[in-house]
C-alpha cells in the first residue's frame, strides 16, 4: 500500500496536543530542527514536518513548547483575498480583525456564442474584471496602507486567483506591502471565507508523512 502523505493546517495552541496524538498512533519519536523547521520521526517510520506561519524560520531549541511559543502573528497584519467576483481585504492586530472590507462584482459567465459577440462578450468580462480589481486595490491602499502609514513592509498574506491578485498588487500604492505565505486557495470571497482564511494563515503548516 502506498504510504499517506498529507498537508494539514494546526492551530499553534493545539500543536502540542496535535504532536502528542501523533505519537500515541506511531511510538516513540525523535525531533529535530532542520531548515528552519521542527521535524519529528517515529519508530514506525511516519514522520512530519512543521514550519510556523507567515514563512518565519524556526532555529530555537528541538522542543515543542519552544517551537510553539513563537508561532504568533505580526503585531500588524493583513489578508488580500481576490477573485475576479469579489475581494476581501482586512487589517490584522495580532490574530483580531481591527478593519475589513468584503466586495463582491458581476463578471458574467463565459458565453458560447462565436464572432464578434463573442469578442464584444469577452471585452465586457474584461472590463468587469478590472473594475472588481481597482475596487480591491482601492480599498487595500485605504485599509492595509492609509490607516497606517507609518508601517512599511506590511506583511500580506494572499488568496484567492493568483492571477488576480497580481492585478491588484502592481496598484503602485500597494508597493510596501510583503506578501508572505501560506497562499490560500479560497472561493470568492465572503465573512466566512475570510474568517476561514484568516485562520488558516494562523495554523501551523504541518506536512504529515504516514509511512
Amino acid at each position: 500500500m502506498a504510504d499517506d502523505v498529507r498537508a494539514v493546517g494546526v492551530p499553534a495552541s493545539r500543536f502540542g496536543r496535535w504532536v502528542e496524538n501523533f505519537a500515541a498512533r506511531h511510538g516513540e519519536y525523535a525531533l529535530e530542527v532542520r531548515d528552519g523547521s521542527l521535524r519529528g520521526t517515529a519508530a514506525d517510520g511516519s514522520s512530519f514536518v512543521a514550519r510556523l506561519p507567515f514563512d518565519a524560520l524556526y532555529d530555537g531549541p528541538v522542543d515543542v513548547g519552544a517551537f510553539t511559543g513563537v508561532a504568533g502573528p505580526p503585531e500588524v497584519w493583513g489578508v488580500l483575498l481576490v477573485r475576479k467576483g469579489g475581494f476581501a481585504v482586512a487589517r490584522m492586530s495580532g490574530d483580531r480583525i481591527v478593519d475589513h472590507k468584503i466586495g463582491q462584482r458581476h463578471v458574467q459567465g463565459r458565453t458560447k456564442a462565436g464572432g464578434q459577440s463573442q469578442q464584444r462578450f469577452a471585452r465586457r468580462r474584461d472590463n468587469q474584471a478590472r473594475q472588481a480589481y481597482e475596487a480591491a486595490a482601492e480599498h487595500a491602499a485605504r485599509i492595509l496602507v492609509g490607516r497606517i502609514p507609518a508601517v512599511r513592509g506590511l506583511p500580506v498574506v494572499t488568496g484567492g486567483d493568483h492571477a488576480a491578485v497580481d492585478e491588484v498588487l502592481a496598484d503602485p500604492r500597494l508597493r510596501h506591502l510583503v506578501v508572505t505565505g501560506p497562499w490560500l486557495a479560497v472561493p470568492d470571497p465572503r465573512r466566512a471565507v475570510l474568517d476561514a482564511a484568516v485562520a488558516d494563515a494562523l495554523a501551523v503548516r504541518v506536512d504529515v508523512h504516514n509511512a
